[in-house]
């Protein structure tokens, strides 16, 4: 047992890690200006659909797995829910559902398969995992190595505490299909453009907006990069303090969601766990209700960035926020 967890806590143990395990809760807010990304569950749906089914708030922290699965062992009995993309559970090797509550003995065991859909998927247990917060978060950011579990993502031996729970029921024990994501193939990702897309020609804008786009395996945390049919710059004397690469600039903030075109013609989405600025320009911004889309997208998915209006940006921002409000009702 960790050193850090007490005995009279209930905990448990990460039999093998997975292929890349860690802490999240809904992220890390107020520190974007000093260079701290927000971080937190790149699919905040899924995230928030497991808390609700364990009896959470929306604020606990959960694990974030990707493509494979972190075996645990639960000490105590537990209440866990399996969110996310589509995956083989089993609870003391019997099957278990996903989207649904399920209840873990003492001393069972919680395995995964492979997905068969989606990139990552998202285990809450009733309670919340217990790690330190962490400037208002427990999310864990790798690169700093802070937060989350001794600021990594997790390892075979790893021992965790669960937090105390309020006891009370959930609001509902199961998720229904028609409530929940999908995880297809093929993508259309709504951006708005700019600040910098006046430096493209319109072939370049063209290509972005009405090509098709291949998610390639570089994608994580931090960004997803894609190939297609590339894009094109307006020639220009580069400007004092602007590296050669015909998308520099001078160093600027990067929102979440950014696109960025490092080399000049294949994009790089930037998400949750990616640097607040730098010296590429910012052609276009991935809607906020579309991050948790992107996320789900595996290497191979086809994509169509669509752009929109910042009318049509806010009224999407609002249809999220109502359907993730619709979890806990």
């Amino acid at each position: 047992m960790s050193a850090t967890t007490p005995s009279d806590r209930a905990t448990f143990e990460v039999l093998t890690p997975g292929l890349s395990t860690t802490v999240q809760d809904r992220g890390r807010f107020g520190y974007y200006n000093v260079g701290l990304p927000q971080g937190g569950s790149l699919d905040n749906y899924s995230s928030q659909a497991a808390n609700m089914l364990v009896g959470n708030s929306p604020d606990e922290a959960v694990l974030e797995c990707t493509y494979m699965g972190a075996n645990l062992r639960f000490d105590s009995a537990a209440t866990i829910a399996v969110t996310g993309g589509d995956i083989d559970v089993t609870v003391s090797g019997e099957p278990a559902p996903t989207w649904q509550t399920v209840e873990v003995p003492a001393g069972g065991t919680v395995e995964f398969g492979m997905l068969r859909s989606g990139a990552r998927f998202y285990i809450a247990v009733h309670g919340g995992v217990d790690v330190p917060v962490v400037l208002g978060s427990r999310s864990t950011y790798p690169l700093g190595q802070m937060g989350g579990f001794n600021g990594r993502k997790l390892e075979a031996g790893d021992v965790l505490p669960i937090g105390a729970g309020s006891g009370e029921a959930p609001n509902r024990t199961v998720v229904d299909e028609a409530a929940r994501p999908s995880f297809a193939k093929q993508q259309d990702v709504r951006i708005l453009m700019g600040l910098y897309d006046f430096r493209l020609t319109e072939t370049g804008k063209r290509n972005l907006v009405e090509g098709e786009w291949e998610l390639t395996p570089v994608a994580d945390r931090a960004g997803l990069r894609y190939k297609g049919p590339g894009v094109e710059w307006v020639e220009r004397e580069q400007p004092f303090g602007a590296g050669s690469d015909p998308s520099n600039i001078v160093d600027a903030g990067y929102a979440v969601g950014s696109i960025q075109i490092p080399g000049g013609t294949q994009p790089i989405v930037l998400h949750r766990d990616a640097v607040s600025g730098g010296g590429y320009a910012m052609v276009a911004t991935v809607i906020s209700a579309d991050m948790d889309l992107v996320a789900r997208a595996t290497p191979g998915t086809k994509t169509r960035f669509v752009e929109v209006t910042m009318e049509e940006a806010l009224a999407a921002r609002r249809e999220y926020k109502d359907a993730v409000a619709a979890l806990w009702e």
